[in-house]
């Protein structure tokens, strides 16, 4: 994103969406209206009554700030996730990258079928094949080692329909509604079925949410002191897998709270959003649909990557929110 930081980006669309959209009546007593890349509708207007009435002083909904805690998603709720997860793109540039230090991948699968290119051939692999490649690629280093490989890599990475860097594919739309819930006195964790080390690199330069507040899948690690200075070695094998049911065990392990509010896009969401909207007091809950296949990709029901059945269906009785991309958003990406 340039030398300028999520923040400074976002300054400038506020001001620049907002006085496009009403010269006269820009700033009402020189406040910026909040959520400008979101459309005039229910859903913003859900989003808007929610955050008053929680912070309200005297308010019978109200939250003292200590216990707002709101998570989201990442991959599909925070940037894109097609045609493949942005993490499964890493791991396969790092198979071809490291492929000439492992000759034996010529001709053992999903190795030789990423290497020649067959995205067919690596899926016929199966969960297992995937769990192989995430292991060569993600393990056999220290922490500092990995980090270092993943923030060069989503530094140059680009998707390959949009030509964007990765980070660039991030929505306009919810980077301004994690800035809002933070100007409303929110703690906003990233609660991910992505890899945990290798999204707490960039978080804070792209979402403006820390390292610390980043909750997401891991492979089990080794303290190793038997060299002239002690390391922390990442081993082949998983520790948790942050997706599903995984969601609420992680936000309980990691946040200690249950949140107040929940932001998700797809099935691997359900249980965060079941858990944060069954608690006690004024709760919400939010899908993100995608169905903008003109601006970004439209799918759900039958999507490999980011499939939306259960919690579709079930979102209306539940009183989830559905943002429809198309219709609720003014713009995808930052400008």
């Amino acid at each position: 994103m340039g030398g300028f930081s999520r923040r400074d980006l976002l300054k400038a669309a506020l001001l620049a969406s907002t006085a496009l959209a009403i010269p006269s009546m820009a700033f009402a007593n020189d406040v910026p209206q909040p959520l400008p890349s979101w459309n005039n509708g229910a859903t913003k207007a859900s989003i808007v009554d929610f955050v008053t009435a929680v912070t309200t002083e005297g308010s019978p909904d109200y939250v003292a700030p200590a216990d707002r805690i709101a998570t989201f998603d990442n991959d599909g709720t925070l940037w894109g996730e097609q045609p493949m997860y942005v993490q499964l793109a890493f791991a396969l540039d790092r198979v071809k990258a490291v492929a000439a230090n492992h000759p034996e991948w010529k001709n053992t699968e999903p190795f030789k079928s990423i290497i020649a290119g067959d995205l067919a051939g690596m899926a016929a692999a199966g969960e297992k094949g995937l769990m192989e490649v995430l292991g060569a690629t993600h393990s056999g280093m220290s922490g500092e080692d990995f980090t270092e490989i993943a923030t060069q890599w989503i530094g140059s990475a680009r998707h390959p329909k949009t030509g964007r860097l990765y980070t660039e594919m991030v929505f306009q739309p919810m980077l301004e509604l994690i800035d809002y819930l933070d100007a409303n006195g929110f703690k906003v964790f990233i609660v991910s079925g992505g890899g945990m080390e290798f999204m707490r690199p960039w978080t804070d330069r792209v979402y403006g949410i820390p390292s610390e507040r980043v909750v997401g899948s891991s492979i089990k690690a080794q303290y190793d002191d038997s060299g002239t200075s002690p390391v922390i070695n990442r081993l082949a094998e998983v520790d948790f897998i942050d997706d599903g049911a995984g969601k609420p065990v992680g936000i309980y392990n990691h946040i200690g709270k249950r949140p107040i509010a929940a932001f998700g896009n797809s099935d691997g969401d359900f249980q965060m959003l079941e858990w944060t909207t069954s608690g006690p007091g004024r709760r919400f809950g939010l899908i993100v649909h995608h169905d903008d296949a003109a601006r970004e990709y439209a799918y759900d029901r039958q999507s490999h990557f980011g499939r939306l059945d259960r919690a579709l269906d079930a979102a209306p009785q539940r009183g989830w929110n559905v943002v429809s991309m198309k219709d609720d958003w003014k713009t995808i990406y930052p400008q």
